[in-house]
């Protein structure tokens, strides 16, 4: 219960943002929902004068169709042939009442006389306000269809009735497709119309965004509740619910966190005889606790795959994510000194920078303050399941998270800032990265997702990386030509970070290094810039370095005299510069003991060698033009 108790707590440390519609990157709106409140497509909306007479109607664009609407336990909950009306907004059968005489097919009862008696009850009660009495009036002369046919947005064929479907039959009779069939699937019965009051003389707010409104349906549901019962999560006497809310994920979700709908099959085995007796929660601490949890995966959770990766805390959301990589938690903080610009060091003094960034969270919190971290996923098309729940003690976290950031640190190239420029970055990859590092970029989403799930406890309670990732990420950083430039380059430094971590290696050159993995990546890496260097700038082929990169970790003795015969004809071309390189390899190589010059399989410690060197042999042509 003590996700559910931090979830309520969230919302009610962030009541300022109820009701208020933030867009994310792609346009799309969510927000924190009021209670008693939900979110659904709307198709069509239609305008109503204060005096409750039709004024207009216009089809909705894709992208401005999510409403909030009221909601009862029993709407929320509706399928099959249920007859549960939404409070206000819902599908033409519930809120036309000239339905049947245009044709609509209805299996048992009329909906509409469910939906306008319920409706009626509101206009009503004392806490109805001028907005649902309008609608109500309208509603109430049972013309909407009839209205929406003469502005064109509905359609009916030569028998009066609503066209079902377009087929050729009604090409044959409108001619060119109207714009409804386009909008909406399932014909245009299936059409979700929401309302709206216009008026000439003053502004109103719409319905779907006004405060008003919400809060008059809450107080008027509050009074529909049933009996109070003690509540489990807050330990008080409340009205309680066994009806949860679904659409958590997106809004097409029908998976929900907790319920118990079967009486009579094995959802209790005789162990109890109702669903509350197994856990009993408060409307309330249901409604807000779902609410929050939908708002924050909007705002900040990570989703693979269906799966939901989500950190925050109660007063303070923005919270750097486990998951995300060094430049992201540095992006976050406009005070820290962006890690792009950062050179590569010695650990320490990334350790510090990173530090500092932190610090700037963790004094925005209060000391007492918990950092929460959930991670949920479905089973099945109905079922959502908590796979992992932890509360952490700020402090323990963000030293976790700077453990993290400082060990398993290496300097990287393949992110971009806000003008889509590629920068360089030094500090620790995100853990999908590592997973497209580990199996490549179109590995599958299941494979990704559960990669970032066992790369948790590395992260959260300092253990080794699972041995199987290293070795993946390493077999293919080792194998250049199986991929792009680009995306070798990333995996390359991406699998450097990883062995990092074990090793404690840096960046910068180690020249009194004497490991023999370490030495035989160094020539690697010089046969590598001095074949690039040799070669044409517009020539991007593959070096015989880097084909010949796998075989040469597997047997480096043998591969090292293949890929030393190549050089020579890229060392004449070189001239005098040659001797600069010539005089490396003989320095390098001749650190290596001969008990160790074989064909001893190389370990990871190669690909950190062969990287610094590179890296050495770079900035040194930088610092000479």
């Amino acid at each position: 219960m003590s996700w559910l108790l931090n979830l309520y707590e969230t919302y009610e440390s962030n009541l300022d943002w109820v009701g208020k519609i933030v867009k994310k990157n792609n346009d799309q709106e969510y927000t924190l929902l009021p209670i008693s409140h939900t979110t659904q497509t709307a198709h069509i909306e239609v305008e109503i004068t204060e005096k409750g007479e039709f004024h207009s109607a216009s089809l909705i664009d894709k992208s401005g169709g999510s409403t909030i609407i009221p909601c009862t336990e029993d709407s929320a909950s509706r399928a099959g042939s249920k007859i549960a009306p939404y409070p206000l907004h819902d599908k033409l059968s519930y809120v036309a009442g000239d339905f049947v005489a245009y044709g609509g097919k209805i299996k048992k009862e009329e909906p509409f006389s469910y939906y306008i008696s319920q409706l009626k009850e509101w206009a009503d009660s004392p806490y109805a306000v001028p907005q649902v009495k309008s609608i109500y009036s309208y509603l109430n002369k049972r013309t909407l269809i009839k209205d929406l046919v003469r502005a064109g947005i509905l359609h009916v064929g030569a028998d009066g009735n609503l066209i079902d479907a377009w087929d050729k039959k009604a090409e044959a009779f409108l001619g060119e497709k109207p714009p409804i069939f386009s909008t909406v699937t399932g014909g245009q019965e299936s059409a979700f119309i929401r309302f709206t009051v216009h008026s000439s003389e003053k502004l109103i707010l719409k319905v779907w965004k006004d405060i008003e409104v919400y809060n008059s349906f809450i107080k008027f549901y509050g009074e529909l509740l049933g009996s109070e019962d003690f509540c489990y999560v807050t330990g008080k006497m409340l009205p309680a619910t066994d009806r949860h809310a679904n659409k958590i994920r997106n809004a097409g979700d029908k998976a929900k966190l907790i319920s118990a709908n079967d009486t009579s099959g094995f959802t209790f085995r005789g162990r109890f005889n109702k669903a509350n007796e197994v856990a009993n929660i408060s409307y309330e601490v249901s409604q807000k606790a779902h609410n929050a949890l939908k708002w924050l995966i909007n705002k900040q959770g990570k989703v693979i795959d269906n799966r939901v990766f989500l950190v925050w805390a109660n007063d303070v959301l923005d919270v750097p994510s486990y998951v995300d990589d060094s430049f992201s938690i540095f992006s976050m903080d406009e005070t820290a000194t962006a890690s792009k610009e950062m050179k590569p060091g010695t650990l320490e003094e990334f350790a510090n920078q990173f530090a500092k960034a932190i610090d700037g969270y963790k004094n925005d919190l209060k000391t007492e303050a918990n950092i929460h971290i959930l991670i949920i996923d479905s089973a099945t098309t109905g079922r959502l399941a908590v796979l992992y729940y932890r509360s952490f003690n700020k402090e323990l976290y963000f030293n976790r998270l700077k453990h993290w950031h400082s060990t398993c640190a290496w300097e990287h190239r393949y992110r971009k800032d806000q003008n889509q420029e590629v920068v360089q970055f030094y500090g620790a990859p995100a853990t999908k990265d590592i997973a497209f590092a580990a199996y490549g970029p179109k590995a599958n989403e299941k494979v990704v997702k559960g990669l970032m799930e066992r790369m948790l406890p590395c992260i959260l309670d300092e253990r080794r990386i699972p041995g199987d990732i290293v070795k993946s990420a390493l077999r293919r950083a080792s194998n250049p030509v199986s991929m792009e430039r680009w995306e070798w380059e990333k995996t390359l430094s991406i699998t450097c970070a990883l062995i990092n971590k074990q090793e404690g290696y840096s960046v910068p050159l180690d020249k009194e290094n004497d490991d023999r993995d370490y030495l035989f990546g160094r020539l690697l890496a010089i046969a590598d810039v001095l074949e690039r260097n040799a070669l044409d700038s517009n020539d991007q082929r593959a070096t015989n370095a880097r084909r010949y990169m796998n075989s040469f970790s597997q047997h480096p003795e043998r591969t090292w005299r293949t890929i030393q015969g190549a050089l020579q004809p890229y060392q004449a071309r070189l001239g005098e510069r040659v001797w600069y390189y010539n005089k490396l390899i003989d320095e390098v190589g001749s650190k290596i003991k001969p008990e160790d010059f074989n064909n001893r399989p190389l370990s990871g410690k190669y690909l950190l060698g062969f990287y610094s060197q590179r890296h050495d042999l770079y900035q040194k042509k930088v610092k000479d033009n």
